[in-house]
């Protein structure tokens, strides 16, 4: 299985377009950090985690030919404000995608998009086919094994997903101990790691250590990434052993 980082980073803090800190005027591409999002491929086929902002251009960049699933965490608007560039996939396809969410995300897709849901099809919208997720179901999308992961952002319930080795978690502040337990076991771990001060929905740097401590992976990425974490080098020669700063465009295989 091939993992391919989309994008690591996050629309909190200071919008970048004002910002001259030093993560936003990096000239270091491990620090242009587009919003955040994951690439899933096995057996021949390619699954994504979440369509944000970015997700025409994430698309572009990794240079994927074929779409067969999304797969959303949760309906916040930096994680499904891209689903519209879906089109492109029906157009080459000639198939509907699948979108797997839970029934609180479908209906925020359903206002967000409501075009794409009206009965009187207007020609060349994306063209969806929903399926449902419930927690502690697990399920199957194009072959391939997927473990839902119950995770809290604040007081919002967010999906992350388990398939074979591989764990990705963003947008978690608490995970209990049952979830934990689905985690335990991946040889790769991703944990979003929003910044070093508090924060009241999102993990901090310590707090995303100190879970991926517990959980106890081989290897574990931090993404979901503030500029205010800081540099892309100046983060990684702080990190233990086996915890590691995720970066746009970063690639792994998992067994």
């Amino acid at each position: 299985m091939k993992i391919t980082f989309l994008g690591t980073g996050t629309s909190q803090g200071v919008p970048v377009i004002a910002c001259d800190c030093e993560v936003c005027t990096s000239a270091d591409r491990h620090d242009k950090r587009l919003r955040v999002s994951v690439l899933i491929e096995e057996a021949g086929k390619s699954l994504v985690v979440d369509a944000g902002p970015d997700f025409r251009y994430q698309m572009l960049r990794a240079n994927l030919k074929h779409l067969d699933a999304i797969l959303f965490t949760h309906e916040h608007k930096d994680h499904v404000a891209g689903l519209d560039d879906v089109r492109a996939f029906n157009f080459k396809q000639q198939a509907e995608i699948d979108v797997y969410a839970d029934m609180r995300v479908q209906n925020a897709l359903r206002q967000e998009f409501h075009y794409i849901f009206s009965e009187a099809k207007y020609p060349g919208i994306p063209r969806l086919e929903l399926h449902e997720i419930k927690a502690n179901q697990p399920f199957n999308v194009a072959g391939i094994d997927v473990i839902p992961i119950s995770v809290m952002h604040y007081k919002l319930p967010v999906f992350g997903y388990r398939v074979g080795n591989f764990t990705y978690i963003t947008d978690a502040k608490t995970i209990d101990k049952e979830n934990i337990e689905k985690i335990r076991g991946s040889k790769i771990v991703v944990i979003n790691a929003l910044q070093k001060e508090s924060h009241i929905s999102h993990l901090t740097y310590d707090e995303a250590l100190s879970m991926a401590k517990e959980i106890g992976a081989e290897q574990t990425y931090l993404t979901h990434i503030s500029h205010r974490l800081g540099t892309h080098s100046k983060v990684s020669q702080e990190l233990p052993e086996g915890i590691f700063l995720a970066y746009d465009g970063l690639e792994l295989d998992v067994f």
